[in-house]
């Protein structure tokens, strides 16, 4: 689920304590424990590690399922965010969170809360690694499919009032068999209320939108919408689209695609922005950008996404009914392997109102 390469953990990494503490309200930390029916848990291997704590494989000893376990310190005097966001997501492309549970960690009152959740084997981030090794481009289909169920997992964590803020191919678990793709990791998720400030540094850089990187602090789940779009040219190529090495090397790589932002944008990204004077550049047009490897419907697709200003940015259901999507909606599509898609069109009651009210997806 996360990138270990880039992230040391600093907190506990041992093997699982299975002597499972669990409160009534996984809200709450209370002082003395409810203790629940144990389930006894094997940890396989640490699947990845950060400064956010531990992601295990375990099985579950009793059924043989295997399961991811995030394990992390829990704060006593604050509620865990990701713990109360993710008990309100269940959709067929967001990781699904089966159930918690706190474990004492070695230090006195420390407290660590686990997050079990399905296991899904690969990240995309392994997936398009893994024809660039090959020096195979990653087949359309494919680049369809898993563009399609990023922007389905985003649009329903939009239509419940909940920004990713991390939206990047190391962050979207796929299963190498169905192509079934899922968002995980909502550790820096919030549900944006507006008219409340938010931090600005926040998702990692090669996906950040040009308005956070302006420091824009009243900003719209429309930064997942550009960090899709970077992701998704990604899939294409194999290689980041804007691989600034700082914040401000970032909006210049930006610039050398799109130019500088004139004064209307500006405003649009950050009102109140008075950071230095940016780089006067002629953009690039995207099929130079892509060198004239990726047909003229993905080009369309990208170019109505990535666009300075936030509200020009299309929603994400709005952007799955773009051309570019309608293969997958013909009947008997098949995978690359000849079998069938997952399923794509399976909306829940809160995708089909919006949809019916403001796109024909």
């Amino acid at each position: 689920m996360v990138d270990s390469d880039k992230r040391t953990s600093k907190h506990q990494s041992g093997p699982l304590n299975v002597s499972i503490l669990s409160s009534a309200d996984p809200h709450q930390i209370p002082s003395v424990y409810e203790r629940q029916p144990p389930q006894a848990y094997t940890s396989d291997k640490i699947a990845g590690n950060g400064t956010f704590g531990v992601v295990y494989m375990a099985t579950i000893a009793e059924t043989g399922e295997k399961v991811a376990i995030k394990k992390v310190f829990q704060d006593p005097r604050y509620k865990n965010r990701e713990l109360e966001l993710m008990q309100q997501l269940t959709h067929p492309n967001i990781v699904a969170l089966h159930h918690s549970f706190f474990t004492e960690g070695a230090k006195p009152n420390e407290l660590f809360l686990n997050l079990v959740m399905e296991y899904v084997p690969d990240t995309l981030h392994k997936v398009v690694r893994g024809f660039l090794r090959k020096n195979t481009p990653v087949p359309l289909i494919l680049v369809k499919l898993y563009a399609y169920q990023i922007l389905r997992s985003i649009g329903y964590c939009h239509l419940i009032g909940i920004c990713h803020r991390d939206i990047k191919p190391q962050n979207l678990l796929v299963d190498p068999i169905t192509h079934r793709l899922v968002l995980c990791d909502f550790g820096s998720a919030k549900r944006l209320v507006r008219g409340e400030p938010n931090i600005a540094y926040i998702c990692s850089r090669y996906y950040r939108a040009p308005e956070l990187i302006l420091g824009a602090t009243a900003y719209a789940t429309a930064i997942d919408v550009w960090s899709a779009g970077c992701v998704i040219a990604e899939i294409f190529t194999g290689k980041p689209l804007f691989p600034g090495e700082s914040a401000s090397d970032q909006i210049v790589e930006i610039i050398k695609v799109l130019g500088t932002p004139n004064r209307e944008q500006l405003f649009d990204m950050n009102s109140k922005y008075n950071g230095p004077k940016l780089p006067e550049i002629r953009g690039t047009p995207w099929a130079r950008v892509f060198k004239g490897k990726i047909p003229a419907d993905a080009l369309s697709f990208l170019e109505s996404i990535l666009v300075y200003s936030p509200g020009r940015r299309p929603n994400a259901y709005q952007a799955l009914h773009h051309p570019f999507f309608d293969e997958l909606r013909r009947e008997g599509c098949r995978l690359p392997s000849g079998g069938r898609l997952p399923e794509l069109f399976n909306w829940n009651d809160i995708e089909r109102k919006f949809i019916e009210s403001h796109v024909n997806v």
